[in-house]
């Protein structure tokens, strides 16, 4: 029975992954149907805080890109790329990183990605290069980020052990940080050189690259957009601040208890305090805030989220003894088994946050360390493994010169290298951080 049921999940995953969109989010629902009505195991709770905590976060970010926010970030991007073009390589990861840290989402290396390419191409670089570590750096920020869905997902399970947001954070930061530099600089020499690859030669004989020069969209209001940018900035520094020294949480008496408001609670309360204060400052519309591509892509995540860990929560709770019985001396005595499972859940579940609360309730109940959850948190980036997740597919559509690429065996694409090695390298030093800080 628990194969039969672990099989109803495996394939419920599997095809909600094909159906895409909120694909994912109604197929749980479906394996949940299965496993209730034909297993008969009783529902758990649905992750009500991690799905609001996610909502006001994708509130906050759309109003600021209605406000011109996220075009102003890629504006300064692009500034960056163009005084330090023979850098590209390695300022283009870093800038990927870091507004992927600030906005919570990796969608804004969608705007970002044509600027790289063709500021590589224009100083005969191989695009290839910066391409593909860019887009690596914005899955790994996520996973250093304050306020995406998956550190938001990590901390609400965390949180009965006395792990605060700045103890996620102060593992994490660095450790993918050192990995997406060391996977840039192995990216330097990935390839030959532009003048040298067949492809490029071929589509230059052929008139198929032309001499456009790449510039980001026009901001309609530039002030509007720098102070949206400032308040969310703010508001982030206020949830780390609040993560980090509990004694600054508003503390209140229940039935002669004193009770400190929970971070997913305050996470809700500044983020929709923030939508609010950006869409009265900049005098924005709030429909224009769900018009854009961060709401959609972050409701997305919400849907995937309450069908995946609810069916997930209810397997593993229905089949915890078992589970338990049957693989718990193999995990603890070999835990990075468990970051391989992250890893390739990841692939599958194409989401940080949903593989999050899918897997990581598991490593909990089998008794695996808190501290080694938080060090193979990086594991969860795994779904560069198959290039098909949409910014893959965008940095490969962008490159006019060919030489990002997906190989003639699926796998050896231009995504590979730098992915396993920003991925390895961040649990690593993940793994040494939590044995040096704590």
């Amino acid at each position: 029975m628990l194969f039969l049921q672990l099989l109803v999940v495996l394939v419920a995953i599997i095809i909600g992954a094909r159906l895409g969109g909120i694909g994912l989010g109604v197929m749980g629902g479906v394996g949940l149907a299965i496993l209730s009505f034909v297993f008969g195991l009783q529902p758990t709770a649905p992750p009500i805080d991690v799905m609001l905590m996610i909502a006001a976060v994708i509130a906050a970010a759309s109003c600021m890109q209605a406000a011109g926010g996220l075009e102003y970030m890629v504006k300064v991007a692009e500034h960056i790329l163009r005084r330090n073009p023979a850098k590209v390589t390695i300022l283009s990861p870093i800038v990927t990183y870091l507004f992927t840290f600030i906005a919570g989402t990796g969608h804004i290396a969608y705007s970002v990605l044509p600027v790289i390419a063709e500021v590589a191409r224009e100083t005969k670089i191989r695009p290839e290069r910066p391409l593909g570590i860019a887009v690596i750096a914005s899955q790994q920020a996520i996973t250093a980020s304050p306020i995406s869905a998956a550190t938001v997902a990590l901390l609400g399970l965390l949180a009965g052990f006395d792990i605060s947001l700045f103890d996620i954070l102060k593992v994490t930061v660095p450790a993918t940080l050192i990995g997406v530099l060391v996977g840039a600089f192995c990216s330097m020499k990935v390839g030959k050189e532009l003048e040298d690859d067949p492809e490029y030669q071929r589509r230059l004989k052929e008139g198929m690259i032309e001499e456009v020069t790449q510039e980001s969209t026009r901001i309609e209001n530039l002030s509007k957009a720098r102070i949206s940018v400032l308040i969310f900035l703010f508001a982030t520094f206020l949830i780390v601040l609040f993560g980090s020294i509990d004694s600054l949480r508003p503390s209140f008496e229940v039935n002669g208890q004193v009770t400190m408001l929970n971070m997913p609670s305050i996470i809700e309360i500044i983020m929709l305090s923030t939508a609010a204060v950006i869409l009265l400052v900049c005098r924005i519309d709030g429909i224009k805030a769900v018009q854009g591509n961060i709401f959609p892509a972050g409701m997305q995540a919400v849907i995937a989220i309450f069908g995946i860990a609810w069916m997930g929560d209810t397997f593993i709770a229905g089949n915890l003894e078992q589970l338990k019985g049957s693989i718990e001396q193999v995990v603890q005595s070999m835990p990075w088994l468990f970051g391989v499972a992250l890893f390739v859940m990841s692939i599958l579940l194409y989401s940080q946050a949903a593989t999050i609360r899918a897997v990581v309730p598991l490593g909990i109940a089998l008794g695996i360390s808190p501290l080694l959850l938080i060090a193979l948190f990086p594991a969860v980036n795994g779904y560069f493994f198959i290039p098909n997740y949409p910014t893959v597919v965008a940095a490969i559509n962008f490159d006019r010169t060919g030489t990002t690429r997906i190989g003639k065996y699926i796998l050896n694409h231009s995504f590979m290298m730098p992915g396993l090695v920003s991925t390895i390298v961040a649990i690593l030093v993940g793994l040494l951080l939590i044995q040096v800080l704590f």
